[in-house]
């Protein structure tokens, strides 16, 4: 897990995500449960409804969805529980969890477990209690193995829960740059609501951040990209970066393209910055940039970029 982001924060992130693109979660990784879930009939358990569950306990369930099978009365419960860190005795926990829900809601219950630590592992999802003479115990648990899986397979469909994901997917190190690039040309596709883009955004950057030299070369991939496209990237950045200057936030946002372009929306710019800002605004310009468009993503002024003219 990245160091940056201690437990508390990555359950955060996983619940809001889970939580607002549940439909969409279950769409990606679990095809064959989404075609027998009636997803107009679905209802997220408050916290205050199963916190006690755990008596005693400092790890509460983590997301708990109340829903109904398709053409069946019967109401069934889902369990998500994201998994940090491993844990050699995981199936146990979840079978308590199970357990104790279970006892409390006299209903069917789906477990699924989302192991989104980086090493690359097999996990158990069986708990087997058995005697030469009796099997008392078979318990199962759905999983997704996010390091285990190859973030190509999630590019092509877009949607916005495995467009997160990507970023705990996985790859290799060299090839961190091309699923930000994927990551990006993906968020133009969905065109998401405001709330929705820094939810996914967010998530994506709190686990996989570009370093400076990465975001140029970022850009120069970008900048290979049809022009519509590169255009609805550039514009969409920028629109980041304008939220991002109306809450003050002096150094800009992660999710910049190009850090010296973000440094150049703070206050001033220093030498080196007014430089690299006025050789993309001329990059911009050969390209055809609107001049506008220019002036928010360098934070140069009018005349400073006419001069860039050619």
């Amino acid at each position: 897990m990245n160091k940056e982001y201690p437990y508390k924060d990555h359950d955060r992130w996983f619940k809001e995500l889970l939580g607002t693109f549940f439909e969409e979660f279950i769409f990606a990784f679990f095809p064959a449960m989404y075609e027998h879930i009636d997803f107009q009939d679905t209802r997220f358990l408050s916290e205050e409804l199963y916190t006690d569950i755990l008596q005693g306990e400092k790890r509460r369930v983590d997301l708990l969805v109340e829903t109904r099978l398709k053409d069946e009365e019967a109401l069934i419960i889902i369990h998500i529980e994201p998994q940090a860190y491993y844990q050699p005795q995981f199936a146990d926990r979840m079978f308590v969890y199970f357990s104790r829900l279970y006892e409390k809601y006299r209903r069917p219950i789906v477990p699924i477990a989302v192991f989104s630590y980086d090493k690359i592992k097999e996990e158990h999802n069986q708990l087997l209690m058995t005697f030469p003479f009796f099997q008392v115990l078979d318990f199962r648990f759905l999983k997704l193995e996010l390091a285990n899986m190859n973030w190509k397979e999630y590019i092509e469909q877009p949607n916005p829960v495995a467009a997160a994901l990507l970023s705990k997917m996985g790859y290799r190190q060299d090839e961190r740059i091309q699923v930000k690039k994927e990551f990006l040309r993906l968020l133009v596709k969905m065109q998401l609501d405001p709330a929705r883009m820094r939810l996914i955004t967010g998530f994506f950057e709190a686990y996989l951040s570009l370093t400076f030299e990465e975001d140029e070369q970022l850009q120069a991939e970008i900048e290979q990209l049809p022009k519509e496209e590169e255009v609805q990237i550039m514009e969409m950045i920028s629109s980041w970066e304008r939220r991002a200057m109306e809450k003050g936030i002096e150094q800009g946002i992660e999710q910049g393209i190009e850090q010296g372009i973000e440094k150049g929306l703070a206050k001033g710019l220093t030498e080196g910055e007014r430089k690299k800002a006025l050789e993309v605004a001329e990059k911009m310009l050969a390209k055809g940039y609107e001049l506008e468009l220019i002036k928010e993503m360098t934070g140069l002024t009018t005349e400073e970029i006419k001069k860039c003219e050619k």
